[in-house]
């Protein structure tokens, strides 16, 4: 199985655990709110570009809410198990895309709940998070006012943000990095050095794609 399979099927076993009213890291979205967009990213790939162009956005929240009044939650949650669908069954594309997607909603919903633990991670995945990381870093860091220095616990380096700015240095496995180029930066497990108001400039900005 490969990890974007793995990430999928635990995904949907905790989604179907936890049922349509828990707590996710996604701000304002419940469980069943997560599985409705997952569902749209791949299902509706014409009401996808809301995910991520803000113009968009309104038409993307109206079709995640009628695929939730149209599906319900546990038909939502076996759509997810069932997939890759749609463009993500092309050859490469779900190894490569969902890996990422659905590795950082399952900590999206996994660290949102009142008890949780850190996963250790496969080596190779971790080494294709870091691949990701170095090749994504000026597009997940572009929002930056601030220089960013990432570095991987177990070797590698990479910068991002702004140039000629304050610099922060934040340092966690491959992993926790990519949750924080995520946005997820409150609920990654690294550690951050620099001057204190460029480190909290760093937390407050939405980071990511």
């Amino acid at each position: 199985m490969t990890h974007a399979r793995a990430e999928r099927a635990a995904l949907g076993d905790l989604l179907a655990q936890l049922g349509p009213d828990a707590p996710t890291l996604c701000e304002g979205w419940t469980t069943f709110d997560l599985a409705a967009h997952l569902v749209l990213r791949e299902r509706r790939p014409d009401a996808a570009g809301g995910i991520a162009l803000r113009p968009l956005a309104g038409y993307t929240a109206s079709v995640q809410e009628t695929l939730k009044a149209r599906y319900g939650y546990p038909r939502l949650v076996e759509l997810i198990r069932s997939g890759p669908a749609g463009l993500y069954r092309v050859p490469g594309m779900d190894s490569t895309v969902n890996a990422l997607e659905f590795f950082v909603h399952h900590e999206d919903v996994r660290r949102a709940q009142r008890v949780w633990e850190p996963r250790e991670l496969p080596a190779d995945l971790e080494a294709l998070f870091w691949k990701r990381i170095r090749t994504g870093r000026r597009v997940f860091l572009r929002k930056s006012p601030v220089g960013v220095v990432l570095h991987r616990i177990g070797g590698g380096v990479a910068l991002g943000g702004t140039r000629d700015a304050p610099v922060v240095e934040v340092t966690g496995t491959a992993g926790e990095l990519l949750l924080f180029c995520f946005g997820r930066q409150s609920h990654a497990l690294v550690d951050l050095a620099g001057p204190e108001e460029a480190v909290a400039t760093l937390m407050d900005v939405r980071l990511g794609v």
